[in-house]
């Protein structure tokens, strides 16, 4: 089995990850290394290509020209409607949604302080939780984020927390952010895995290797997020529990600036309705308004 894959560290850590678990049923591994369009352009902040899959397609298209037999991504990278000839047909059990502040704690941040993330989603629910910070961008593998507060400039920085526990670097950590204080990414944490939908093979192969709970709870938030629609470009997270056949969905919808923060937490066992529920009701509760001078923005 060929794993197309990025070439970055934490991509590696991914695909290896995929390999030994598909080396448990018998099968010997490959790699090819793909360089994106999200490596390549180190101009752009991550918040401004958001949704258009700029660290998957290629990666995607070494799957459907036959190149490689399978897809290694980290989910929240996906875009949210499924791409054409490839199924969404594995994911492994999920790592820790959460974020972390390296460089200094929420409370150890002076007034005005600078805070690093390229992300509009972490920007705007920090910027709700301490009006009185600053923003630069963030970009680069990990470790060139995590060295980034070493700057004079740079007071702190966000950074999910499974990216620092897989590279070993969580002695960086100075806060994990809860739930409560930040809503994750859709589908942070957890590794997803693509095949031809036509290569009945290597999908009941991803199959035996899922977890499911992490297949229906990441299914939950992307239905949240295509329900929003796949242009949208506010600053929106999304994260599902599993218990008890029951998932439990919390979402955010806010404003750039984090004046205005949405939440909604609801219940359910279709993974697709509840997406859908918590969207339409965050919509109808003041994310419509959000949406229209960001829509007239483009």
């Amino acid at each position: 089995v060929i794993i197309a894959t990025r070439s970055s560290p934490l991509a590696r850590w991914q695909a290896e990850a995929v390999a030994r678990q598909l080396a448990t049923i018998d099968l010997e591994i490959e790699f090819l290394m793909v360089t994106t369009e999200g490596d390549q352009d180190q101009s752009r902040q991550i918040q401004e290509m958001a949704g258009q899959g700029v660290f998957v397609k290629e990666v995607q298209r070494a799957v459907l020209e036959g190149r490689a037999d399978v897809a290694v991504h980290s989910a929240k990278d996906l875009m949210s409607s499924p791409t054409a000839g490839l199924s969404l047909a594995g994911f492994l059990n999920r790592g820790d949604a959460r974020d972390a502040l390296i460089g200094a704690s929420l409370g150890r941040l002076a007034h005005g302080a600078t805070v690093a993330t390229g992300s509009a989603r972490r920007r705007s629910q920090l910027a709700h939780l301490r009006p009185d910070l600053n923003f630069v961008g963030l970009r680069g593998n990990i470790a060139t984020r995590v060295a980034a507060v070493e700057r004079d400039d740079i007071d702190a920085a966000v950074i999910a927390l499974a990216a620092l526990q897989r590279l070993e670097l969580t002695d960086a950590v100075e806060q994990i952010l809860s739930l409560e204080e930040m809503v994750p990414q859709v589908g942070q944490g957890a590794i997803a895995i693509e095949c031809r939908d036509d290569d009945p093979a290597s999908i009941e192969r991803l199959q035996t290797i899922t977890d499911d709970p992490t297949k229906r709870c990441v299914e939950t938030e992307r239905a949240y997020l295509a329900e929003l629609g796949g242009g949208c470009e506010l600053p929106v997270g999304a994260h599902a529990c599993l218990q008890d056949g029951i998932i439990q969905l919390d979402a955010v919808l806010a404003s750039p600036d984090g004046a205005t923060v949405l939440r909604f937490q609801e219940q359910g066992r279709d993974t697709i309705a509840l997406g859908k529920a918590v969207a339409q009701q965050l919509l109808a509760n003041g994310g419509s308004a959000l949406l229209e001078p960001s829509e007239g923005n483009r």
